[in-house]
């Protein structure tokens, strides 16, 4: 036990030593490029490479990884390696604003102005339904204001923020609140004593007066035009789930890098899904974990939230199913004949924990999650339960070959124990939403029972 001990930290030790961090940043082409250096003045880093996120006229158009040695990267060699990563993306943009192409992007920018992709927004802010956004925290009082701070600069007209805290074990947050956000009107404060992530979030929604209801974690940080995203996704009545890009807050260590390359919506491109003609050309398709967004970058009609009785208080964070909330709703909301949408402008930074025991909870939630959100959503919705048993084997490929496009993705050295994990979570899920349906049975729902009101921290008290 001991000699496989110091192997394990012998490895860990290796991967370390070997690791570069990777800067995160963003690029608006439309203002003249600046150089990146390869270090970081606010904290003395030195960083190999950059995985910047390329906004023209504030619209995402892509991401590039760009290397850096001692020297940084000029501007010249960025708009070259940009222009090379994205060039058709770009002229793809300019061509939806109605301008002319580009053969190469100079390092002093493309035009400026008042475009057609801003004066689309500006029409969808002036009638912009009423949001509300709900954050389930739990004894994070360290990470919540950046949360916080981010959403309340969204760019807007007409929203709302509810913090529930579940099951707290301290005042922590009901202080943060009171002390820091006593005077926001915006901002309102409740208590879910039932744990979980997805009571806490029914306890929101019980609260929410907005038509639209945007879900988000404690540990992002939002981009100001998220919101906005997330509604322009609802652009018929059909819809009714919108989600969103997430991207990675920072990857200052090895344990950060491997997170984010095993999990969370990355793509660029817009799609939309239902159960006919807009299938995916997945095989997966529906029940592909991470093809259709992420929890914490998601949106909803409430009434189709309230068709749904809510989120199932048996799965996510904090109870024994740990994940899967997210894709049990994205289940339901197709099974009843919604479209959902994958919006890449609603984007927005998480940030993942720097240890490497991080990992092996991820792996043991993807996992579990995963089997007990199929469970749950396959007992709500037994029209889909066919298609799922169809499915089986290529899922069983997808999940256990080294070849697939899950497994393809982990990066070198990646610890066969952490996929052990995994797929040990996946074989005890449907018993662990067994048994957090046994816990749960008194966690609030949206069908079962009206709010029971906190008196808010901040802001008026919900009528």
């Amino acid at each position: 036990m001991e000699r496989k001990g110091l192997s394990a930290r012998s490895r860990t030790a290796a991967i370390e030593a070997a690791f570069s961090p990777t800067r995160v940043l963003e690029i608006e082409l439309s203002e003249p490029l600046q150089a990146l250096p390869a270090g970081e003045a606010s904290n003395g880093r030195r960083y190999g490479q950059a995985l910047a996120l390329v906004r023209l006229h504030t619209q995402p158009v892509g991401c590039v990884t760009l290397p850096l040695d001692d020297a940084g990267l000029g501007t010249e060699a960025l708009a070259e390696a940009i222009w090379r990563q994205l060039g058709a993306e770009i002229n793809a943009h300019l061509a939806g604003d109605g301008w002319p192409p580009v053969q190469a992007l100079g390092t002093g920018g493309l035009p400026a102005g008042d475009t057609p992709c801003l004066a689309r927004r500006r029409a969808l802010l002036s009638a912009a339904p009423p949001a509300s956004i709900i954050v389930a925290t739990r004894d994070r009082p360290e990470s919540l204001p950046r949360s916080l701070d981010s959403l309340l600069a969204l760019e807007y007209p007409d929203y709302e923020i509810i913090v529930v805290d579940n099951a707290p074990r301290s005042a922590a947050t009901a202080e943060l609140i009171r002390e820091r956000y006593g005077g926001c009107t915006r901002l309102r404060y409740l208590r879910e004593d039932s744990r979980g992530s997805s009571a806490a979030i029914n306890r929101g929604l019980l609260a929410a007066r907005g038509s639209i209801a945007a879900i988000t974690d404690d540990d992002v940080i939002v981009d100001q035009h998220w919101l906005a995203g997330l509604a322009g996704g609802f652009c018929d009545e059909r819809v009714g789930c919108v989600t969103g890009l997430i991207l990675p807050g920072e990857l200052e260590t090895p344990a950060q890098d491997w997170a984010q390359r095993c999990g969370l919506a990355k793509r660029l491109a817009p799609r939309v899904y239902d159960l006919d003609e807009l299938r995916s050309d997945d095989p997966l398709y529906p029940f592909a974990v991470g093809t259709l967004g992420a929890g914490a970058n998601m949106a909803f009609r409430t009434e189709a939230l309230a068709a749904m009785g809510g989120f199932d208080p048996a799965l996510g964070a904090g109870c024994a199913a740990r994940g899967g909330l997210e894709l049990a709703a994205f289940l339901s909301v197709l099974a009843r004949g919604y479209r959902l949408v994958y919006e890449p402008a609603a984007l927005l930074y998480h940030y993942y924990p720097r240890d490497w025991s991080f990992l092996r909870r991820q792996a043991w939630g993807y996992g579990v999650g995963l089997a007990a959100a199929l469970t749950g959503a396959l007992l709500a919705n037994p029209a889909l339960i066919p298609s799922f048993v169809a499915r089986v084997p290529r899922g069983l490929a997808y999940a256990l070959s080294p070849h697939s496009a899950k497994n393809a993705k982990k990066p070198a050295g990646y610890p066969r124990a952490l996929s052990l994990v995994e797929y040990l979570g996946m074989l005890l899920g449907p018993l662990a939403y067994a048994y957090s349906r046994r816990q749960t049975r008194t966690a609030p729902r949206l069908r079962q029972r009206q709010a029971v009101l906190v008196p808010a921290v901040a802001g008026k008290e919900v009528p």
